[in-house]
C-alpha cells in the first residue's frame, strides 16, 4: 500500500442504529443528528476497527466491549440478521482501492463468529472466508484473520490503519484524578492523558506544548506559559503561568484549569498527532461558541501538517457556519422505523437551494435536527 492510506467509503449493515448505510468518506466529516440519531455508533464503527486490529483486542474482545451481537444488531434487522461492515481504503499514488468486510453473527450459545471475511484490492481477491480449513476447523471462525500477524501479512498495511484510529472525549474530571493513570493506557477519556503528553520526546514534546500555548491565548488571554512538570510521587502535571498583579504571575495546575481549557487543550494536543484518522465526539463541549466557531479552520490547518482524517459528531450550530466546510463533508443523520439514513447535506436539493438562497449550512441543517416538541420539556414537574 502506498502512502497516506485513508478510508473512502464506509457500508453497515444491521450495525446499531443503522439496518443499510452506504456513504462515501471525506477527509472530514461532520456528524450531525437528533439525541439518539447513531452519531456516537457511527463513529463507533471505526473504533470497532481499531479494537479488531489492536493489541489486546481482536474479534471476540470488540465484541465483547460492546455487550455481544445481540447489542450490537440493529434492532430493525428482519431476514438478514448478519451484522456486516465494509470499507474501502485509498492511498496517494495507489489507483487500486483496498476494500475489508467482515459479517458476524452468533451461536445457539451467543458467541460471535465469522460469517464472512475478504480483503480485495482492486480486483485481486487476497482473502475471502470461509474456507476450506474454516469448514473443517469451524472453531478458526471466532477470530478474524485480520487480528492474526502469522497470516495477515499480505494484507497488514490496512490492520495498521485500522489500528491507528484514534477517539478523544477529554473528560476534565478524569485528567484532575490524582491517580488516573494507573492501570489505564491510550484511554480516549483522558484518564492517561498527562502520561501520554509526559511519554513524548522532550523535543517534541515543548515544540507541541509552545503551539498550545500560543492558540490558548486566544480563549485564554492571561495564559502566559504551559508546562509539563512532576510532584513528589513522579506524577506529571501541566501547569500554567497566568498574568497577575504580582511581577511573577501566578502558577496553576490542570487541577484548576477549567473543563474548557483542558478539552480545548486535550484537543490541541491530539490534533498534532500524525496518527490515524481521529474521532471526534462534540468537541464544542465546554467551549466559547467563539472558540467552537474557529475549530474547523483548525482542524483543517493540523490537517495539512498530519494528513490525517478527522471524522467529528456536533450539535453546534457555530461549528458549521465555516464558509470552508464542503456540502459533502456534513452528513445528516434522520431516525426512522427502519433504522437511521445517512445522507450527505450535499444530497438534499433543499439544502443546496437554500445554501443558494444566502443560508449558512448551520442555518439549514441544525432545526433538521431539534425534536419537534422540545418545548414539551418546560412543562416537566407540573401536575
Amino acid at each position: 500500500m502506498s502512502k497516506d492510506p485513508r478510508f473512502s467509503s464506509l457500508h453497515m449493515q444491521n450495525w446499531k442504529n443503522f439496518a443499510g448505510v452506504e456513504i462515501a468518506i471525506q477527509n472530514r466529516l461532520f456528524l450531525v443528528g437528533p439525541n439518539a440519531s447513531g452519531k456516537s455508533n457511527l463513529l463507533d464503527v471505526f473504533r470497532f476497527l481499531e479494537d479488531l486490529a489492536s493489541s489486546g483486542g481482536g474479534f471476540q474482545e470488540a465484541i465483547r466491549r460492546r455487550g455481544g451481537v445481540s447489542a450490537i444488531r440493529c434492532l430493525a434487522a428482519r431476514r438478514h440478521p448478519d451484522v456486516e461492515i465494509r470499507v474501502e481504503v485509498q492511498s496517494t499514488g495507489d489507483e487500486s482501492r483496498w476494500s475489508y468486510s467482515l459479517a458476524f453473527h452468533q451461536d445457539r450459545q451467543g458467541r460471535p463468529l465469522v460469517r464472512s471475511e475478504s480483503v480485495r484490492r482492486g480486483e485481486e481477491v487476497l482473502l475471502d472466508r470461509p474456507d476450506s480449513e474454516d469448514r473443517s476447523d469451524p472453531e478458526r471462525l471466532t477470530q478474524t484473520h485480520l487480528e492474526q500477524v502469522n497470516v495477515n501479512r499480505e494484507f497488514r498495511d490496512l490492520s495498521t490503519l485500522f489500528a491507528s484510529v484514534r477517539y478523544l472525549h477529554i473528560v476534565p474530571q478524569l485528567v484532575r484524578e490524582p491517580d488516573r493513570s494507573i492501570g489505564r493506557e491510550g484511554d480516549p477519556y483522558g484518564g492517561d492523558f498527562l502520561e501520554q503528553v509526559a511519554g513524548t520526546p522532550e523535543r517534541t514534546q515543548k515544540a507541541r506544548l509552545r503551539h498550545i500555548r500560543d492558540a490558548l491565548r486566544v480563549a485564554v488571554p492571561q495564559l502566559e506559559e504551559i508546562e509539563l512538570t512532576r510532584d513528589k510521587r513522579g506524577m506529571p502535571h501541566l501547569r500554567g503561568k497566568y498574568g497577575h498583579w504580582r511581577p511573577q504571575g501566578a502558577w496553576q495546575t490542570e487541577e484548576q484549569f477549567s473543563d474548557g481549557t483542558l478539552r480545548l487543550l486535550g484537543l490541541l494536543w491530539v490534533a498534532m498527532d500524525k496518527e490515524g484518522p481521529l474521532l471526534l465526539e462534540e468537541p464544542e463541549l465546554s467551549l466559547h461558541p467563539e472558540i467552537v466557531r474557529v475549530l474547523p479552520q483548525m482542524l483543517a490547518r493540523a490537517q495539512r501538517r498530519t494528513g490525517r482524517q478527522v471524522f467529528l459528531s456536533t450539535h453546534a450550530p457555530e461549528l458549521l457556519r465555516d464558509d470552508g466546510i464542503g456540502m459533502d463533508e456534513v452528513l445528516l443523520l434522520e431516525p426512522g422505523s427502519e433504522g437511521t439514513t445517512v445522507e450527505p447535506a450535499g444530497s438534499s436539493r433543499e439544502i443546496r437551494d437554500l445554501l443558494d438562497g444566502g443560508l449558512t449550512l448551520a442555518d439549514i441543517v441544525i432545526p433538521k435536527t431539534r425534536p419537534p416538541s422540545a418545548e414539551q420539556l418546560a412543562l416537566f414537574g407540573n401536575d
